[in-house]
């Protein structure tokens, strides 16, 4: 690339690529430390452009690079963000993290599954999976005939021998009933026994990752300033920050909280055409994972906040554009983006009365309350001109007495 541009005269060379997963890492980083700077094509912007050439559907190694390089010649690409340093450590710690939360995800499903099988009553004894009295029990009979050799004795004396609080006869009687009366099928119990301790093995696995991995990244955030007060926010945690900052990495390479809002998906696109003004929607298009934190934190904000309750109650219950339930949340959303981005940038504190001044400034510019404080000035202004008038009068004829 060096010596074609050398013969040309050219000063600078793009190399444009699509983002296929996790492929262009290496090549991305390498071209940057070289003082290159990679460009991502859309590959939805290189299948609907590949036909204007030959007009033919066809994919090959051939004809993509050179659909590529003309997209890329048009200035139709985007420069991606490679993380560096602690931003970079925060994110994969939090790639960790969503990955682990999946496997835990899928080992709580499979468990569902096996109680489902072989010991459906077992969920109306312990509602949480992680009971540690219910835990002790399966390990020693994790079968509902099992439970029944065992009995109420037995079953009392594991938890006994461990010295556990909060677990007695009651507790014994009520399991060992459950497992009397059990419908579980009882088919390969060999296969079922080894298939639970497998399944609440690997738990306790992934439970004890993620703690790790949490303690990690609330180490590597400390490095970041205003951390904290992000999370001085009522209804912001760990979680949403360590989020947020993955996915956005340094907040000081964008220029306003709008860019933000369109890295996230949740930037507006209209449906107009000519007279018809269809409904609006968030494009989508953006990094899935920070839509998907920013949601969270707005459901977790207007159950355990009392500013944005009064937020999102405003938003669907004002007279002009309501909006429908869903929509307020991603209004939440984007609102939090927007607090986050003058937080992290400003290093202000949050402050409630500020947040809720926008409805203030709202409620006085609905064109109803406008009229309303026009007649209460007319009126009061009439008032004051009546009694000055009556005053006036009054004196007039005390002078004349």
């Amino acid at each position: 690339m060096e010596d074609i541009a050398e013969k040309h005269g050219k000063i600078a060379v793009i190399p444009g690529m699509e983002p296929t997963g996790h492929y262009w890492f290496a090549l991305g980083k390498f071209l940057q430390d070289i003082g290159m700077k990679p460009v991502h094509v859309n590959p939805h912007h290189v299948k609907k452009s590949k036909e204007l050439d030959d007009n033919n559907p066809n994919k090959n190694d051939r004809k993509d690079p050179k659909t590529i390089a003309a997209l890329v010649n048009e200035g139709r690409f985007s420069h991606p963000y490679i993380p560096t340093g602690i931003y970079a450590e925060i994110r994969s710690l939090s790639n960790l993290r969503f990955q682990t939360q999946e496997e835990l995800t899928r080992i709580k499903n499979r468990l569902a599954r096996w109680f489902a099988i072989y010991f459906p009553e077992y969920k109306e004894v312990y509602g949480d999976l992680k009971a540690v009295s219910g835990r002790m029990a399966l390990k020693e009979a994790p079968l509902p005939e099992d439970i029944r050799k065992l009995g109420v004795e037995g079953v009392n004396r594991i938890w006994r021998d461990a010295k556990l609080r909060g677990a007695g006869m009651k507790r014994a009687k009520t399991l060992v009933s459950a497992a009397e009366h059990s419908v579980g099928s009882a088919e390969a119990p060999e296969a079922a026994r080894m298939e639970l301790k497998n399944l609440l093995a690997d738990m306790d696995v992934y439970a004890a990752r993620q703690e790790e991995l949490l303690r990690n990244i609330e180490e590597k955030l400390k490095k970041i300033p205003y951390i904290d007060n992000l999370l001085s926010i009522k209804g912001v945690g760990m979680v949403t920050v360590s989020g947020f900052i993955a996915e956005v990495g340094d907040i000081g390479r964008f220029d306003n909280p709008k860019q933000l809002q369109k890295l996230a998906g949740y930037a507006i696109v209209a449906n107009d055409s000519g007279k018809h003004n269809g409904e609006s929607r968030i494009s989508y298009r953006g990094r899935k994972r920070l839509r998907y934190v920013l949601y969270e934190a707005a459901i977790s904000l207007v159950g355990k906040n009392a500013e944005f309750r009064e937020i999102h109650e405003y938003y669907r219950t004002r007279k002009e554009n309501p909006l429908k339930k869903m929509q307020s949340v991603v209004a939440v959303a984007c609102k939090i983006l927007r607090i986050f981005y003058t937080i992290l940038t400003k290093g202000v504190e949050y402050d409630p009365e500020k947040l809720l001044g926008d409805i203030s400034r709202s409620f006085f510019a609905d064109s109803s309350i406008h009229t309303l404080l026009f007649l209460f000035l007319s009126l009061l202004l009439y008032f004051l001109l009546y009694r000055s008038v009556c005053k006036f009068l009054t004196l007039q004829n005390k002078h004349l007495v």
